[in-house]
């Protein structure tokens, strides 16, 4: 007796699962490497002109020259404060960066040695010439007061902030004795702040300074 012929057309087999190479784990890795070296290579080059500046102008500074302003070291990030505006809403200090930033830290009822820094951080901004649009003057007021609307007409440019005096004291390195009211500080376009001058300094020292730091640095 013939039996019947076995079906002509082929079961299908299922699909094999694509075989897992032993390398893909170590090439994830290898790649996951070549993209973190290529982001730190941007934030380099971002970074390079402000760090060739200082490093030229105060690790490499032309023979015979002497600097006034007190370069801080590490350099500590403004960015992070809590800052709020005249009316009480929330400010965020890296509306500046990409700017050099000139301020001082008062309280807000402001005294004649405070008026006379409001006029310091004017006349230094303005002496500097045509360069004078890379600087930002900002006043960081250290208590609840709110300053005067007739001084804020008389000093109109300068941003007026309030601060927490706890976190001021926690990031601007003092000399024995000092406060931070005693000086101006410098924050560069990257939002660092690197920089000192006595508050009653020499204005023309000052100027010198931040006039040198301005040409050697391509950035802000």
């Amino acid at each position: 007796m013939n039996t019947a012929p076995p079906d002509s057309k082929a079961v299908p087999q299922a699909a094999a699962a694509p075989a897992i190479s032993p390398e893909t784990p170590r090439a994830d890795a290898a790649r996951f490497r070549h993209q973190r070296l290529k982001l730190l290579a941007v934030l380099l080059v971002c970074a390079s002109p402000v760090i060739l500046s200082y490093l030229f102008y105060y690790v490499l500074p032309p023979s015979g020259r002497t600097n006034y302003g007190t370069l801080i070291l590490p350099q500590r990030p403004v960015p992070e404060l809590r800052l709020a505006d005249t009316e009480g809403k929330p400010y965020r200090f890296a509306t500046h960066l990409g700017q050099w930033v000139v301020l001082q830290v008062d309280a807000g009822a402001c005294e004649k040695a405070c008026a006379d820094k409001l006029y310091a951080l004017r006349q230094q901004r303005t002496m500097t010439g045509k360069e004078r649009e890379r600087i930002d003057r900002v006043w960081l007021v250290s208590d609840a007061v709110k300053p005067a609307a007739e001084l804020m007409r008389d000093y109109e440019g300068t941003v007026v902030l309030r601060a927490d005096p706890a976190e001021l004291a926690a990031l601007m390195p003092l000399e024995p004795g000092k406060r931070v009211e005693d000086y101006l500080w410098v924050v560069d376009p990257l939002g660092f702040l690197m920089m000192r001058f006595p508050a009653d300094g020499e204005p023309s020292k000052i100027r010198k300074d931040i006039s040198r730091l301005l040409k050697a640095s391509r950035v802000g």
